[in-house]
């Protein structure tokens, strides 16, 4: 009888030291005010205690992707710093871009508020940004806050290529909705360099911030042609003329316009040895440390 006593007490022992798993993750669904698209939303709430205030957060785009990159190593180095909640705000797929959605949400609304084809693929549709930034503020940060307390004076906006260009619409928009925002590739080629023109309106009309800060990087590398089939050639050619309708410095120019406001803090990176696909983890770990407090 006493011989399975020793290893349970040691098996009592390991489990009462081991050390707690560095976040826990809950998972909730939305459905879109028209009925079309179906969000995924995890939440990650860090181990550590509460600081005074609340916790940092960052609310990712492309959330499938992000939270599918968001490892138990970065996990691990988060949570001895002061680690952020963190809210993938992705769609009801296995895939990590659900790419139709996102064309959607992620574009500014033009002038007369209806959706318009997308310069890349007819197929799609453009200008759901303005809905998409209701319902984050509406019903994503509610929802948030409800499973941690949360510091609203400490909150992170990011998203790539599409994704960076929504945080430069919420930037010129709706300024007051997050305190840093961080911008990776974003599509200034969208609408004709539309959003690098409305940085420029939205410096010459002197907002002043309070203690904002703003995170741009940009890729370096083009990313190579490869052999597509005929359909898949034809957007990647779509795509070469998009982006070849704004300078190659059109990120650096928009970060110049922020920089000329007062109240915000502006960074610029490139990474010259990324392209733009591998761009997004990078700048994922990056728009982490940012919400954190750190400028590296």
């Amino acid at each position: 009888m006493f011989r399975y006593a020793f290893p349970a007490l040691l098996l009592f022992a390991f489990s009462a030291f081991a050390e707690p798993a560095p976040y826990s993750f809950e998972t909730l669904k939305f459905i879109s005010a028209d009925g079309e698209r179906n969000y995924r939303v995890i939440v990650g709430v860090p181990s550590s205690p509460v600081p005074d205030g609340g916790y940092p957060v960052l609310y990712a785009l492309d959330g499938n992707a992000a939270y599918a990159d968001f490892s138990a190593d970065i996990q691990k180095r988060l949570i001895k710093e002061g680690a952020p909640v963190t809210v993938f705000i992705g769609y009801e797929t296995e895939d990590r871009f659900e790419v139709d959605s996102r064309a959607y949400d992620y574009t500014p609304p033009r002038g007369d508020g209806e959706p318009f084809p997308d310069a890349l693929n007819p197929g799609r549709k453009n200008g759901g940004a303005e809905q998409f930034l209701r319902f984050i503020e509406n019903r994503v940060k509610p929802a948030a806050e409800k499973l941690a307390p949360l510091n609203k004076s400490g909150q992170t906006l990011w998203g790539h290529s599409y994704g960076g260009l929504f945080v430069l619409y919420v930037l010129t928009s709706s300024p007051d909705s997050f305190q840093s925002y961080a911008s990776a590739d974003p599509s200034l080629w969208w609408n004709s360099g539309a959003m690098l023109e409305a940085s420029a309106v939205f410096a010459s009309s002197r907002h002043e911030f309070t203690g904002a800060s703003l995170l741009m990087m940009k890729s370096g590398q083009e990313s190579r042609a490869r052999q597509f089939d005929s359909e898949k050639r034809e957007a990647y050619e779509a795509r070469v003329r998009a982006v070849s309708s704004v300078p190659a410095d059109a990120a650096k120019t928009a970060a110049y316009h922020f920089a000329s406001l007062k109240g915000i803090s502006v960074q610029y990176r490139e990474y010259p040895q990324l392209s733009h696909g591998p761009l997004f983890p990078v700048s994922f770990y990056a728009a982490l440390r940012l919400a954190q407090g750190y400028a590296d």
